[in-house]
């Protein structure tokens, strides 16, 4: 029997329903799991190690009186150092908030615990989900970057050191660091899930972020997680479909290929590898042609990079004025260069988002997904950068929902994927195209560790 820590999402809630596994079982090989790895892979910043077996022991209680809390009862989930946790730190991976205990859940880890989660810890962020980097290596090669800002979460999640875990993505926070590191992202529409609790980066482009290891535990979650939320303004009160349901009537899709951009700007390797993937989408079924851009496409990154710098800034610029020099340098750039956007150039982003945004909405009508490489690169030697998140950005900048899937290898053993884009809050034929291309594929990709 494989060790508990290495089952899938959908496989722990199963055999945990079952009794064929409990949840002190579980944690007890998940603390194993983290103390082996952990020291070389540093993907958690705090580890709740007595709180999570005391919590497994209630809840083995509770399955043995038969009295399930909701359907991720027992579950591990790791949680982005970005999201406020009741008595638990959450420090922003800042040394600004390197003692902060909030007294309150964010809304996404308070839906979690109601549906049962045991919350294991907190995984390692970039500075305020920026660019400087967290500590965290990538599982398949240490001198390799994991990708940012949600490192710990995909490695943590990679390496089998939790099942799941949130994320968060403002430009590609959650799907590059998960084709980074040869798992499932999933980034869903703008307002799907409520942000409330959230160190905020750019609150007009920030998503929350969720990684697993299937796109059947990826649909998992976001039922757990999506809806209405009246603490969250910008929280969609549209209905919440069953996604798990979704995922079992998948047929072969009608994809758009993205070539624009995206071929100018992939090593040579990584377009290859896209093209040789569709080509087992076509032979199985799918029916690719190629999507013009609008061209509003051309601005996208240096509207996206106005907003979110500006949006920063404004968040920050308390803070910043009594604790500059505790800022890393990129974040600190970024709020120095917002607090000098003027206004107008602000509000010309932001007009040039929702043009974006109306014009991507008419093409992907005529699709059932969008599909690109999921990142320009594999994994980029050394940990002095995340990577280049351009590849994700025109999908942040849009809020139209995406989700990433391992495809291969590249010739230095690193992970490559691509990702899928659909409609706004077509989150359930998403994920049944996912699912179809991730059977079809077979692509299932593990580091080699202990």
């Amino acid at each position: 029997m494989a060790e508990p820590c290495t089952l899938g999402l959908s496989e722990m809630i199963t055999q945990i329903k079952r009794r064929k596994l409990s949840p002190v079982a579980l944690i007890e090989s998940i603390l194993q799991r983290i103390d082996s790895l952990d020291p070389s892979l540093k993907a958690w910043v705090t580890i709740n190690r007595k709180g999570v077996l005391e919590e497994a022991r209630r809840q083995q209680d509770e399955i043995t009186r038969k009295n399930l809390r909701g359907p991720l009862h027992g579950v591990p989930i790791g949680i982005k150092d970005i999201y406020y946790t009741a008595g638990m730190k959450t420090t922003g991976g800042s040394k600004i908030f390197e003692d902060f205990l909030p007294n309150y859940d964010a809304t996404a880890v308070e839906r979690l615990k109601k549906a049962g989660a045991i919350i294991l810890g907190k995984t390692a962020t970039t500075e305020f989900a920026l660019s400087d980097p967290a500590p965290t290596r990538n599982p398949w090669n240490l001198e390799h970057t994991p990708g940012g800002s949600s490192s710990g979460s995909a490695a943590a999640v990679a390496a089998c050191m939790c099942p799941a875990a949130l994320g968060s993505q403002t430009g590609g926070s959650t799907l590059r660091p998960a084709a980074y590191c040869g798992i499932i992202g999933l980034k869903p529409t703008y307002g799907r899930i409520s942000r409330h609790g959230i160190f905020p980066l750019s609150w007009s482009l920030d998503h929350v972020g969720i990684l697993t290891r299937s796109v059947e535990d990826a649909a998992i979650l976001l039922k757990v997680l999506a809806g209405s939320d009246p603490q969250d303004p910008t929280a969609s009160q549209k209905p919440v479909a069953n996604y798990t349901q979704s995922i079992k009537s998948s047929k072969p899709p009608r994809i758009g290929i993205v070539r624009a951009f995206y071929r100018e700007k992939s090593e040579e390797q990584v377009w290859r590898h896209t093209k040789e993937t569709l080509n087992k989408l076509e032979r199985a079924g799918a029916r690719a042609e190629e999507v013009k851009m609008p061209e509003s496409f051309a601005v996208v990154q240096d509207a996206h990079r106005i907003i979110m710098r500006a949006e920063a800034a404004a968040f920050h610029e308390k803070l910043f004025e009594q604790n500059r020099d505790k800022y890393r340098p990129k974040i600190r750039e970024a709020v120095e260069i917002g607090l000098l956007i003027p206004s107008v150039d602000y509000l010309r982003a932001q007009k040039i988002r929702r043009q974006f945004r109306r014009e991507m909405d008419e093409i992907i009508q005529g699709f059932d997904c969008l599909l690109t490489p999921a990142t320009a690169t594999p994994a980029p030697q050394g940990l002095s950068s995340t990577g280049d998140p351009m590849f994700q950005v025109p999908w942040s900048f849009s809020g139209l929902p995406t989700i990433g899937l391992p495809s291969g290898l590249s010739k230095e053993g690193l992970p490559l994927g691509i990702q899928l884009v659909g409609g706004a809050f077509a989150e359930e034929k998403l994920f049944a195209v996912a699912r179809w291309c991730e059977n079809v594929l077979q692509v299932s990709l593990s580091p080699h560790l202990g």
